[in-house]
């Protein structure tokens, strides 16, 4: 991280100024997923600050999740994982017991302008220019989540022109490499409706037939939203799993 002054206003704590720097190299790209944080000396030397100020500041980050510690090893920025959460949902496993990603097939991706209910959630106007794409998971050649996309277009624009071979099974590696748009966080709330017929042709199952659906809002290491997703999945692969501690 290059040496900066610390942003903010002066009569913000000083500790929370520093971690509104640090948070803001994070979304500016200049410290990535996976590098390790400066260190308590490195910074308090930088910065003239104590080591219990800097010590607060990297606190805070690690509350926020924006950085994570592993003792004996330090401070680093976090690399969120989030296909787990389709993991903890959904039984993905093959033959030999181990978890597999999923295939995914694009079967629709337009520039179009953006619904209410997706805008509220994006924070941007109804009607802002938007990438809507449909997607389908497949485990083993069988269909098993359809899923629907929001981006906002404008800082998504090199994604809506990539040709499909391009995206993987996993998309947030592809927005932050394409567009610089890292996931830090997302937010999930899970429900069950009954499969309308085009959801239930997708996932060759009969209409009406109950599914689980998950909706997930996924925000950038500055807490804005980046996409809107809707993840509907078929009830017989659908479980739960969580570890308590």
């Amino acid at each position: 991280m290059s040496k900066l002054a610390l942003s903010g206003d002066g009569r913000i704590p000083i500790y929370q100024r520093l971690a509104d720097t640090m948070r803001q190299a994070v979304i500016d790209g200049e410290l990535k997923p996976g590098d390790r944080a400066p260190s308590e000396n490195f910074l308090s030397d930088e910065y003239g600050l104590a080591p219990g100020t800097v010590r607060k500041a990297l606190d805070v980050l690690v509350t926020e999740g924006v950085f994570e510690r592993f003792q004996g090893k330090g401070t680093f920025v976090r690399r969120p994982s989030f296909d787990t959460s389709l993991f903890r949902f959904f039984r993905f496993r093959g033959a030999d017991g181990e978890f597999r990603i999923p295939e995914s097939r694009i079967l629709r991706r337009e520039v179009e302008p953006i619904p209410g209910h997706v805008s509220a959630a994006l924070e941007v106007s109804e009607g802002t220019p938007g990438i809507s794409m449909s997607r389908l998971r497949l485990h083993e050649g069988t269909p098993a989540v359809a899923e629907e996309i929001w981006l906002e277009h404008e800082p998504f624009e090199a994604f809506a022109d990539m040709p499909a071979e391009d995206i993987g099974a996993l998309l947030y590696p592809v927005y932050d490499a394409t567009c610089g748009k890292r996931v830090a966080r997302a937010e999930e709330t899970l429900t069950v409706e009954a499969a309308s017929p085009e959801i239930a042709r997708l996932l060759r199952v009969d209409a009406g037939t109950p599914i689980i659906v998950i909706d997930r809002i996924a925000k950038g290491y500055d807490n804005r939203p980046i996409e809107w997703r809707r993840s509907r999945g078929r009830a017989d692969q659908f479980t739960y799993y969580t570890e308590i501690r």
